[in-house]
């Protein structure tokens, strides 16, 4: 029987059969793919049908416009649709599965598959031509007709009105663009040019699905190419990637960019940026997923956010940003990244396969250490505690043999001891018992690391000295040695901090350690930075406070009056067995020698001397650092200040003089007369000190007057006044931006802890704070910003206080403002007005204060001051500006239920007569007035129903305000224009100006001018304060 001939295709059944497909493929999408092909091969059957036109010299496409014009029909159908409507991006999905299938179908390399599809090459005439006849590769094909005329079909709606239509074009063009092939270049210029503007587009979808395109678009782009100036598509996304206002943009740009070593600084920025999601995606989809390469087939191991492939400056900041986030989610993705580095950093770069014995879980660990500077802050130390807390295979796996201790490293030293202060973090008795080390055993590598060190130091004295006579030294051996010499001293640090976790029940152990320590003391090789380290070892053996300094003033005495010389070469092992009473080891009397005259001394003994003292100096320090109790109960002192301190801090020399002072103030810390008798003298040395000596001073005095707060700032004490007067003096003349924020931060203490209660102080603070001369001083802004608000709302006396001297400092701060004409910007009146209604909110303090504050929705502390403010109202010194800002501040003012009746009618007097006499000029400030007045009104209609201000004029105590009110001289110039900046207006009559003082309290100075130096602009602001 014959074939039968399969009927010829007729373009009426696309209208049908079209529509059908798209109909399926918006009820689901597991046929897509059958549909694909439905459709390609409707596609490839009404390409087959052509015109002939000019007596059949050419022909005219009437098949493919057909579907095109069908295609684009119910492509428009779908654009309105809202984002989330699940139909419509089903069908976007299915017109970028298209583009892609028939992308691929037109590639030569997927000719062959046409019979695997079921779809014959008779039916794909544009390869059938181009085979069988040799048609010219620069002619378009079927499929590149219909890419690029669905390509301007979209592009002619990216500028459409709707903003939904808007999104679905670019979110059909961001699905199919990575489909597209091989494009016209017009058409490429086109499809960029519109993308970036539509990446200005002010709907945040639109901009997130431009950027999407735009990155797909990004890899096509050769930046040879571009003009001079022009930005690449890739700085394009970067820049909105930094500075786009919507977190979705942001998002979409992290997630869509390529891997790209290149990129990696903008994509580290992010761990910084506002939004919680984007930190996080930093951690997750960039730096964990492309540790390692995602090309199974790439010759390297090392993804481009390897550990191996950053920089110790980007490690630290992933670990910092990551473990310092407030988000316990950030928090949780910076643990899982240092849990995967851990994996990844061996040699080679690959991650440890699963069952690897324990045997290199310590190596692993010492390798991940090498990744950081260990002497960098604690982030090493953050990291290593992350990585015990995420990974429990590696914490219960980690053990120390005895070998694992001859050896020692910095890395090695600084993982025994943060995982020994974990085991104890976590309780873990078990784990602490099995890797802490004997304590004779861990005494005699400490020993053994020292006698080391002091090997290493006398050798490149020795070469320095050679090198000096040869007249020739190696640069690059003297840094590998300097290098080598901090590690020593490092791993030895490390080894004593562990060695204050040990058990000193072992008598032996215990007095090796104490000899040991002693012995370190008593050698001037030893490095200023353990000492420190020492002490808290020998604070831990000694009993008592006193036998710690007793040990400390021999040392000192001994260095300082060395007697014989003793051996070097480091520390004896033997132990002596001489014990006091105590149980610490005691050396044998020593005969004093009379100290040689200074005049008799040559230079090099002046200057051996000078470096004895410091070194006694900084042991002296560490020492009163660790004393709790007074300088009474510890007699042994005494001589250490006479001989020592006091002599140090009479020096010119600026190192003796800032340890003795040091030294002194620690002194004064623990002994309260000394404190009183030695204070005028730190604060003599404030005014003519260098500023490094200054900080170190100030510190002195606001430590002083922390710890003896009755002697100084007491309610009885004769010199508290002074005191604060010095203070506010010293700031005002202070122009180094350290020396300033050091100021704001110990006054800030002053005032919080409640030892400093003078409005003066606070409202100085409000000036500093909000002064433009302040503004690139980021350390006291930002204490600034945090003390305001603690302070308000920590209480109710507090709020009080902030709300009493807002008035004087808002008319300070209004001439202060009009007057300003430097180069940096000022903080606006208004601003000003909205930042103490938040701090003087008894709500915001309330809830600050999680529930201690009871009944504060009755505190009536805003009444207050809408009371305040209307009457600084009633002043004409204030420009339009001014009372605009006092007005609309007072509709953000909470109104309580419950108030007291006298308070209430008080402000709704003042507030009629106001609108009454001196209406505001402006219709946005009369406007919140009268808003305010109706919402008062209609908030206490019960306590204003019976008010006469006839009974209130008999009371005594309202004299005042009536009197006040009298004298208002009603207002009714008609005259609206502001006055110029820099220019006050004058009052028209005595009464007027009389009236302007009464409503405010404090005088008005002359405006400030800013410009002239550092800080003018605080000493002015703070001279109208006073």
């Amino acid at each position: 029987m014959p074939a039968r001939t399969p009927a010829p295709f007729d373009l009426h059944s696309l209208h049908t059969a079209l529509p059908q497909i798209f109909d399926q493929a918006q009820t689901t999408a597991a046929n897509h793919q059958k549909n694909v092909v439905a459709l390609y091969k409707l596609h490839a059957d009404a390409a087959a049908i052509s015109e002939p036109v000019q007596n059949g010299k050419s022909s005219k496409l009437t098949g493919e416009r057909a579907f095109q014009d069908l295609f684009h029909d119910m492509l428009l159908r779908v654009l309105p649709l809202k984002k989330g409507t699940t139909v419509a991006d089903r069908i976007v999905k299915f017109t970028a599965g298209y583009t892609k299938f028939i992308t691929e179908k037109s590639t030569p390399c997927f000719y062959l598959g046409l019979h695997v599809l079921n779809v014959s090459p008779a039916s794909r005439p544009d390869l059938q031509d181009r085979k069988n006849n040799n048609t010219d590769e620069d002619e378009d094909t079927t499929s590149e007709r219909f890419l690029s005329h669905l390509v301007n079909f979209l592009l002619n709606g990216c500028t459409a009105k709707d903003k939904v239509v808007r999104f679905r074009v670019i979110q059909c063009i961001a699905d199919t663009i990575s489909h597209l092939g091989e494009i016209d270049e017009d058409l490429y210029a086109s499809l960029r040019s519109t993308l970036l503007d539509r990446l200005r587009d002010k709907e945040p979808t639109v901009r997130m699905q431009a950027v999407i395109a735009l990155t797909k678009l990004s890899y096509s782009e050769d930046p040879s190419e571009l003009e001079d100036g022009e930005p690449s598509i890739l700085d394009t996304i970067l820049d909105a990637m930094a500075h786009d206002t919507s977190a979705d943009v942001r998002r979409a740009a992290l997630t869509s960019l390529p891997p790209n070593p290149q990129i990696l600084p903008a994509l580290l920025a992010r761990s910084r940026d506002v939004d919680a999601t984007i930190r996080k995606l930093v951690y997750t989809n960039v730096l964990e997923k492309f540790c390692l390469p995602t090309d199974r087939a790439a010759a390297s191991t090392v993804g481009f956010t390897h550990p191996r492939a950053l920089t110790i400056a980007q490690r630290e900041m992933i670990v910092r940003n990551g473990l310092g986030d407030r988000e316990e989610s950030v928090k949780t993705a910076a643990r899982n990244l240092l849990g995967a580095w851990v994996d990844v950093v061996r040699t080679d770069g690959s991650k440890k396969e699963e069952g690897v014995k324990s045997e290199g879980i310590i190596e692993d660990m010492v390798a991940f250490l090498k990744l950081f500077d260990l002497t960098e802050d604690t982030i090493a130390e953050d990291a290593l505690s992350n990585v015990l807390e995420v990974r429990m295979d590696i914490y219960e796996h980690i053990e120390f043999e005895e070998d694992y201790w001859t050896a020692i490293t910095p890395e090695r030293a600084f993982l025994a001891r943060v995982f020994i202060e974990k085991c104890i973090a976590k309780t873990d008795a078990h784990r602490l018992d099995a890797t802490l080390p004997i304590t004779t055993l861990a005494a005699f590598r400490i020993q053994d690391a020292y006698n080391a060190l002091v090997e290493h130091v006398e050798e490149d004295a020795a070469r320095a000295l050679a090198a000096e006579f040869a007249g020739a030294e190696d640069e690059d051996e003297r840094a590998r040695r300097e290098e080598a010499r901090l590690d020593q001293e490092f791993a030895i640090g490390e080894l004593l901090r562990l060695a204050l976790h040990l058990d000193y029940g072992d008598e032996i152990g215990r007095r090796k350690m104490f000899q040991l320590v002693q012995g370190m003391l008593s050698q001037d090789v030893l490095p200023e930075a353990l000492l420190a380290r020492c002490l808290d070892v020998l604070r831990v053996l000694s009993p008592s406070e006193q036998d710690l300094i007793r040990v400390v003033v021999e040392v000192v005495h001994e260095l300082r009056d060395p007697g014989e010389p003793e051996p070097e070469g480091g520390v004896k092992d033997d132990v002596d067995d001489a014990e006091t009473e105590m149980g610490s080891p005691r050396r044998p009397p020593r005969v004093p020698h009379l100290p040689k005259p200074v005049a008799e001394m040559s230079p090099e003994e002046k200057a051996r001397m000078d470096a004895v003292d410091l070194r006694c100096l900084a042991l002296c320090i560490g020492m009163l650092e660790r004393v709790n109790g007074t300088f009474e109960e510890n007699s042994t002192l005494e001589g250490i200040l006479g001989e020592l301190i006091i002599p140090a801090v009479k020096r010119r020399e600026m190192a003796l003089r800032e340890k003795g002072l040091i030294s002194l103030g620690l002194c004064c810390l623990i002994a309260r007369r000394m404190a009183l008798s030695s204070f005028q003298l730190f604060l003599s040395q404030v005014q003519s000190a260098p500023e490094v000596l200054k900080i170190r001073v100030l510190q002195i005095i606001f430590d002083i007057l922390m710890v003896h707060e009755g002697a100084f700032l007491g309610p009885g004490s004769p010199n508290g006044e002074k005191i604060v007067e010095f203070m506010l003096q010293l700031l005002d003349a202070e122009e180094q931006d350290r020396v300033q924020a050091l100021l704001v931060i110990g006054i800030s203490k002053l005032m919080l802890s409640g030892m400093v209660m003078d409005e003066r102080v606070l409202q100085t603070l409000v000036l500093v704070f909000i002064s433009p001369e302040t503004a690139s001083n980021q350390e006291l802004r930002q204490c600034l910003s945090y003390f305001f608000p603690v302070y308000a709302y920590s209480s109710v006396a507090n709020q009080q206080r902030m709300r009493k001297i807002f008035v004087p400092l808002y008319e300070s701060v209004t001439k202060a403002y009009h007057d300003w004409d430097g180069d940096e910007d000022m903080v606006t009146p208004a601003q000003v007005a909205l930042m103490f209604v938040d701090w003087t909110d008894p709500l915001r303090a309330a809830e600050a204060a999680k529930g201690l504050r009871k009944d504060s929705e009755k505190d009536p502390i805003h009444i207050d001051l809408a009371t305040d403010v209307v009457k600084a109202l009633f002043s004409v010194d204030y420009d339009k500006e001014d009372k605009k800002a006092l007005c609309q501040m007072l509709g953000k003012l909470f109104l309580p239920d419950e108030v007291d009746d006298d308070k209430v009618r008080v402000l709704k007097l003042l507030v009629t007569n106001l609108r009454s006499r001196r209406p505001p000029r402006d219709t946005a400030g009369k406007n919140a007035l009268v808003k305010f007045d109706a919402a008062l009104s209609k908030k206490y209609e019960r306590q204003l129903e019976n008010f006469s201000e006839d009974e209130y004029r008999q009371l005594e105590a309202l004299r005042e305000l009536f009197e006040f009110l009298d004298d208002i001289i009603p207002d009714f110039d008609d005259e609206d224009d502001a006055p110029k900046k820099g220019r006050k207006r004058r009052s028209l009559s005595v009464a007027t100006e009389t009236t302007a003082s009464a409503a405010t309290s404090g005088g008005r100075s002359p405006s400030p001018r800013g410009g002239k130096s550092k800080a003018k602009c605080v000493h002015l602001l703070w001279n109208m304060s006073c």
